[in-house]
């Protein structure tokens, strides 16, 4: 437990910070929302390219821990998108699919299994970042757009999506084994290192004025599936179909079991979704600290 919550405190440090620079007035709601902009558009998608490109996709170590992994995914999205308009649905099942694995898990990982968490970061990362993201961005855009557009131009929206951009550039430099030119590479580090801070500070600074009451009935079926159902499908398809290395399939359960990755509001705002995001971002790290220390204890 202490663990979890080395880990996890400064993740509400950071956004009780940001909420505290617009409450006293230090920072504009403008300059929260620029900030938060700066992070979906430009450091998030350094960390995609990164998480993607300087890693062999056939260095994969286990098949099948990724098929479980993709599997419990959708399992955990499916349920949640079951219901309600497309938008809406799909960002409600991006919060309860797509952990904060590079954040949260790993770090936790890191401390119960070592080096070997590497790997599974990498197999979860990939993943999240071609199936998970995309797809709730594809069905969102879909919502938004599918009375005024067709299928052309939704291809359109996601295109110049700068997620979905970051995500075919570093595919196609890890399939190529290409690698950006020192001082691009060293830009985009610095880029990437800046987005879990600013993220994080950026959601606080958007919280202030929220009144999150009204939401509980719907963010507690996405905290359960995040929580609890996202980490037992995993663990029985990697019961069912085994593993090569117990400990990365342990550190894959833990980097599932981790509440919503920090820039879901972030995309949540983008559908008008930003209260409802905020709320299961917050509500799920808070119950983090019991449930990722129950599932640390599995394997």
């Amino acid at each position: 437990m202490l663990n979890v919550l080395s880990v996890t405190s400064p993740i509400f440090l950071v956004i009780a910070l940001g909420f505290l620079a617009v409450r006293v007035g230090l920072l504009g709601p403008t300059d929260a929302r620029a900030l938060g902009g700066f992070v979906l558009r430009v450091a998030m998608p350094a960390v995609i390219f990164n998480a993607l490109s300087r890693r062999p996709l056939a260095e994969i170590a286990d098949a099948r821990l990724l098929g479980a992994y993709a599997a419990a995914s959708l399992i955990a999205f499916g349920v949640l998108f079951a219901r309600g308009e497309r938008a809406r649905a799909a960002m409600r099942a991006l919060g309860g699919a797509a952990p904060n694995s590079g954040f949260v898990g790993f770090p936790i990982a890191a401390l119960l299994v070592g080096p070997k968490a590497t790997i599974a970061l990498a197999l979860c990362l990939i993943v999240e970042n071609v199936v998970t993201i995309p797809l709730a961005l594809a069905l969102a855009e879909s919502g938004t757009a599918e009375r005024k557009t067709g299928p052309r131009e939704l291809i359109g929206r996601l295109a110049r999506n700068p997620l979905m951009i970051a995500i075919a550039l570093g595919l196609i430099a890890s399939l190529a084994g290409l690698a950006p030119p020192a001082p691009v590479a060293r830009a985009i580090d610095l880029l990437a290192a800046a987005a879990p801070g600013a993220a994080l500070f950026a959601i606080g600074g958007g919280l202030v004025g929220l009144d999150f009451r009204a939401d509980l009935r719907e963010i507690a079926p996405v905290a359960a599936v995040k929580l609890a159902l996202h980490p037992l499908a995993l663990l029985a398809l990697v019961r069912f179909a085994g593993s090569n290395d117990p400990e990365v399939a342990r550190a894959m359960l833990v980097m599932a079991s981790a509440p919503v990755f920090s820039i879901y509001v972030l995309i949540c705002r983008q559908y008008g979704q930003e209260r409802a995001g905020s709320a299961i971002l917050l509500v799920e790290t808070a119950l983090a600290f019991p449930t990722m220390s129950a599932w640390a204890l599995v394997f």
